[in-house]
């Protein structure tokens, strides 16, 4: 992101205060405290024994102040890492989520989140989930890497971290965060549901609240983009016809023709009414093409037509359902090595799943990853905040369909007593237009960190969010987001291009 892109976006979000913490050190003194981080004997610590590995100095650039970055694990195979900066810290703490499978450790990545929580002074970590690699084979009747996947590592990343954080420091953190999308989120879900102490707010992002549901609706619409003999339904132009098609019809739901659909669940577009009329070979799809994209609209079903789950994409997703196609090897290598006790390996093969019946053998795994739990009693009650959000148009081969998110939260309503037992605590936020985590035609970039540190630390609720979409680092628009089910509308004058031109609507 430019220099003139960072402005911008933080002038919607920028937060409050001054950092406080530590003064600034000089090189030598700064050196050798991070040096001497690396023999500290962490091994001590409660359900997290812990070795750091390496340290080093991380001199101050451009995008990034100084900060010592130390690696390691903990037992008896989560790979870590944390970056802790020299001065300025701001007495917080802030573990990152993966996303996919994870396997890889990237606080030091610019996409990871860490690097905007350092600028801000936080001390942030983030884990591998208990593996190295990418795909899913170490997951191969590997049970502890599952567990490790499923919930131990994030709750242990954040004991570690912590202890880590006050070592270094000589105190502990005044406040812990959580921030990660997909994967990640599912990690916040799971982290509040059984982990309620660990952390004063949470960002849980598109989660994959249910991995098994969330896997089973790509690979049925892996299926659903094939014919019999597994050649490919669609082209780029194909999904551009069909959605443009939805957006003719319920693109003005908000007030507004933007190209983004406001209120996807309430739009009615069938894609048989561009089914080819007799002659015309253009234009128009196959009789077989929109039967599969209603299935994909509809999520997996059995042989019956029984919904299994509530999964199925949005109207205005279509132009991802192109990375559906090629049979997406991330839900192959669930069903081969997540899924089932024993894991059938990688002899499994894509159509031997049967929707009438396997899909019955998930509740063994699903106990070690799902975060679908909506008792947030105890979350609550120690004072704890949670930002859930998801992108309308999320979909795609490694996408989450976001009607699970929204049937989540209304569940959580009901456990809690109500909306407003519940947004005093939890706020779902549903953002039209945004793929998964991020991208899309709509207002996808939103601080939300920004927003949780108001919400824990000043009282301050999210009753709205203001979003910006970017092209080629300039504000093309900004919205605001509100509270599920409230929606923006526009008022009927000002620049439609202008978040202060829409209100609220029910």
């Amino acid at each position: 992101m430019s220099k003139a892109c960072s402005v911008i976006v933080m002038a919607l979000c920028v937060m409050n205060g001054p950092l406080i913490g530590l003064a600034a050190e000089t090189d030598a003194a700064a050196a050798a405290k991070c040096k001497a981080l690396q023999n500290v004997d962490f091994s001590g610590i409660q359900d997290a024994p812990t070795q750091l590995t390496e340290t080093r100095l991380i001199e101050a650039s451009d995008n990034l102040p100084a900060h010592c970055r130390a690696r390691g694990y903990i037992t008896p195979n989560i790979g870590i890492e944390i970056s802790l900066p020299i001065s300025n810290w701001n007495r917080k703490f802030l573990e990152v989520g993966c996303g996919g499978y994870c396997g890889i450790v990237f606080t030091s990545q610019a996409f990871s989140g860490c690097h905007d929580a350092l600028r801000k002074g936080y001390a942030c970590i983030a884990s591998d989930m208990g593996h190295q690699g990418t795909g899913a084979q170490w997951a191969y009747n590997n049970p502890q890497a599952e567990i490790d996947y499923g919930f131990r590592a994030t709750h242990v990343t954040a004991l570690a971290g912590k202890a880590i954080t006050e070592d270094f420091y000589g105190s502990a953190p005044a406040k812990s965060y959580f921030t990660g999308c997909s994967t990640g989120g599912r990690q916040g879900l799971v982290e509040a549901q059984r982990f309620p102490w660990d952390f004063d707010g949470i960002v849980a992002g598109a989660p994959a609240i249910n991995l098994s549901a969330t896997l089973l609706n790509i690979y049925w619409a892996a299926l659903a983009v094939e014919d019999k003999d597994g050649n490919s339904l669609f082209d780029s132009a194909d999904l551009q016809l069909v959605h443009g098609a939805a957006l003719a019809e319920c693109d003005i739901d908000d007030g507004v023709k933007d190209g983004v659909i406001g209120n996807p669940p309430a739009c009615r577009f069938d894609p048989a009414v561009l089914v080819c009329k007799a002659g015309a070979t253009s234009d128009c799809l196959s009789k077989e093409q929109a039967e599969a994209v209603k299935k994909i609209y509809t999520g997996p079903t059995t042989s019956r037509g029984e919904q299994i789950y509530t999964d199925g994409a949005m109207r205005g997703s279509e132009l991802y359902f192109i990375n559906y196609q090629g049979g997406s090897p991330f839900s192959r290598d669930f069903f081969r090595y997540l899924a089932f006790v024993p894991d059938p390996g990688p002899n499994w093969r894509r159509r031997t799943f049967d929707f009438d019946h396997d899909y019955q053998r998930f509740g063994m795994m699903e106990s070690f990853y799902g975060g679908t739990d909506p008792d947030l009693r105890r979350f609550k009650a120690r004072g704890g905040k949670l930002i859930l959000y998801h992108g309308w148009a999320d979909a795609g081969g490694g996408g989450i369909a976001p009607l699970k998110t929204v049937d989540y939260y209304e569940t959580v309503e009901k456990t809690m007593g109500g909306s407003a037992a519940t947004q005093d605590f939890l706020r779902l936020f549903m953002i039209p237009g945004m793929g998964h985590c991020r991208g899309g035609s709509g207002a996808d970039r939103i601080d939300y960190l920004n927003y949780l540190e108001a919400w824990v630390e000043q009282g301050k609720a999210p009753d709205v969010m203001i979003g910006a979409h970017l092209r080629n680092d300039e504000v093309v628009f900004t919205r605001p987001v509100y509270p599920y089910p409230i929606r923006a509308r526009y008022k009927g004058q000002g620049e439609p291009s202008k978040a202060e031109n829409f209100g609220p609507a029910n």
